[in-house]
């Protein structure tokens, strides 16, 4: 196996032998080489009906893995080449002392980076994945923010330090409140309306507000 791109003019079709662990019988597929092991698992996928998901490939001994060191794996196969397609099979349902299934919920806290993610997002989880062994969902965390927060994040503990030094840190901090709230304000669209009436035009409020005029009209009316 290699990794890197795969160049156009290089690129040659073969038929290789797919070899199901179970009772499917053999069968030839024509299939691009070089190839990525993610499409060839991909492709083997479509054609045989198996969960892309759980499906293994294994050639010449080898489980052919899709990304290494966060780098694209490809493969170069030849005419006649073997290839053994295994599902991995589900672990036993887990339960609680309640009886409860909680196969489902680990799952759910299982981080899987995207396969549309750019090449230093699979080298940095690679790396925290694999060689620190960080929880998932710490990873979680830390690839939900975008690479914009991050910087942001960096820049901040930078000047924290300068601002203790000028004795600015509760002015720093205070600072750092403002900005998130203004940062996270958003946006309302044409038409819509505050909770907050004076943010409105014309002070106008959301119907069924609750407030000392509308206490008050009620109680003249009799309604309380």
């Amino acid at each position: 196996m290699m990794a890197g791109e795969i160049d156009g003019p290089e690129r040659k079709e073969v038929v290789i032998v797919l070899r199901t662990i179970g009772p499917a019988r053999p069968s030839r597929l024509p299939v691009p080489s070089p190839v990525k092991v993610h499409d060839l698992r991909k492709l083997i996928a479509e054609k045989s009906h198996l969960p892309i998901g759980d499906l293994r490939l294994i050639l010449r001994g080898k489980v052919l893995d899709d990304t290494k060191d966060g780098d694209d794996m490809c493969v170069e196969l030849i005419d006649g080449d073997s290839l053994i397609a295994a599902v991995k099979p589900k672990s036993p349902v887990k339960r609680s002392h309640d009886g409860v299934d909680t196969d489902d919920d680990e799952d759910d806290l299982k981080f899987h980076l995207p396969q549309s993610s750019s090449w230093w997002k699979r080298k940095m989880f690679n790396l925290l994945h694999d060689k620190l062994k960080l929880p998932d969902i710490l990873l979680m965390a830390i690839f939900s923010l975008s690479l914009k927060t991050w910087v942001l994040i960096i820049l901040w503990f930078i000047l924290a330090p300068v601002a203790y030094r000028w004795d600015l840190g509760p002015l720093y901090i205070l600072a750092t409140g403002f900005m998130i709230i203004l940062l996270n304000l958003g946006q309302r669209q044409s038409g819509d309306l505050s909770a907050y009436s004076i943010f409105n035009e014309g002070f106008r409020e959301l119907p069924g507000t609750l407030n000392a005029d509308r206490l008050d009209r009620d109680i003249r009316t009799g309604q309380i």
